[in-house]
């Protein structure tokens, strides 16, 4: 008699590669917040892997508009230790935020 073949099961997008990677929890105490965004962020491979292991800094991280784009400015991400030399990342590089073009003339 055959085996019967067992469905695999689907994550529907939860997980770790999903949802928020990394706060900024004090900037509500300093500051005082008009409007709340939710970017998207340019990476590269090692610096995805090296969030997902929680090495990131935005504490000091601020948003820079110029040329009609968002830029992540100032944010830590560690290097992560597993990739090689040539494909490691710079940890305090600028990076492009994914925003709306309504959002952007709102900044």
């Amino acid at each position: 008699m055959a085996r019967r073949k067992r469905k695999k099961k689907v994550d529907g997008g939860g997980g770790a590669s999903s949802g928020t990677m990394a706060t900024n929890r004090r900037i509500r105490f300093d500051y005082h917040l008009l409007d709340d965004f939710e970017a998207g962020i340019v990476l590269k491979g090692s610096e995805i892997k090296s969030i997902r292991d929680a090495k990131v800094d935005i504490s000091n991280a601020y948003v820079r508009i110029t040329d009609d784009e968002a830029w992540l400015v100032n944010a830590y991400i560690a290097p992560y230790e597993a990739a090689g030399v040539w494909t490691q990342h710079e940890p305090l590089r600028d990076r492009k935020l994914l925003l709306h073009r309504k959002e952007i003339e709102f900044l």
